[in-house]
């Protein structure tokens, strides 16, 4: 089920994201249990929000980093075991030479300030995704994030990097076939399947979260989402808060999941 919701003006250029009101204020039901174990975003909206502001889009992009952190601090404060990113698709590499360089550099700077924070509060940082594409300094980046905070417990922050659900699923079939003994004939189950997925041994996302208003699924995590509850908002990812990620997680506790079956 996909449900779309508007909001009203946004924040200017550079201003960090307010906190959300407690629990109660948002509706949000405080059941642990009616909790997302994984939420998923795919943060899209940031040239929009630079281009309404006749800023460079890459102002946008910085500007949506900025709003990520309240978002991890929100999904931990709440007891969310997962909250995947769209950070960069394997489609990104078709935009402007400058553009790439620039979200790289942006990817570098959150990791070197935002590393020992995440840990801190007990985030552990992961990336799906083919990391061998990326450029080396955001390999070694992500290298040293991942050891530096591989023994937080809490939380995983899990980065969608040259990621695309199709090459995953790709990539996951040629691993399966290369684990098999030569001159077999195994089958291929779903099961066996998931072993090879990038997101193996996490659950697969309750909620999916889509901002800036677009309705399509953008070759994110398609093999997990089949049975996700899906929340699309108008509001440009810069402009996305707490408050925002109260309501869509108010929204998915008001859906009945049937998962095929019947209510």
């Amino acid at each position: 089920m996909i449900r779309r919701l508007g909001r009203g003006k946004g924040r200017g250029p550079t201003e960090e994201p307010q906190q959300a009101p407690g629990l109660s204020g948002a509706g949000i039901a405080t059941e642990p249990s009616r909790l997302p174990r994984h939420v998923a975003i795919i943060m899209d909206g940031n040239g929009r929000w630079a281009r309404q502001r006749g800023m460079p889009r890459v102002m946008g992009h910085r500007q949506g980093v900025l709003a990520l952190k309240p978002i991890v601090r929100e999904c931990a404060r709440l007891g969310i075991e997962v909250l995947t990113v769209y950070a960069f698709s394997t489609e990104n590499w078709t935009r402007p030479r400058p553009e790439v360089e620039a979200l790289m550099n942006l990817l570098c700077e959150f990791l070197a300030r935002e590393t020992a924070e995440l840990k801190a509060e007990g985030v552990s940082i992961r990336v799906i995704g083919d990391v061998s594409g990326l450029p080396p300094a955001a390999q070694r980046a992500l290298e040293e994030a991942i050891a530096a905070t591989a023994s937080a417990s809490r939380m995983i922050l899990n980065l969608a990097l040259n990621y695309g659900a199709r090459n995953e699923l790709v990539r996951a079939v040629n691993r399966w076939l290369k684990a098999q003994p030569p001159g077999s004939r195994p089958v291929l189950t779903e099961a066996e399947l998931a072993r090879y997925l990038d997101t193996a041994g996490l659950p697969d996302p309750d909620l999916l979260i889509r901002s800036s208003g677009e309705e399509r699924l953008s070759n994110f995590l398609l093999w997990q989402v089949a049975y996700t509850e899906i929340y699309v908002t108008k509001t440009l990812w810069p402009d996305f808060n707490p408050e925002e990620l109260h309501r869509a997680i108010a929204e998915y506790q008001r859906r009945q999941r049937r998962f095929g079956g019947i209510g």
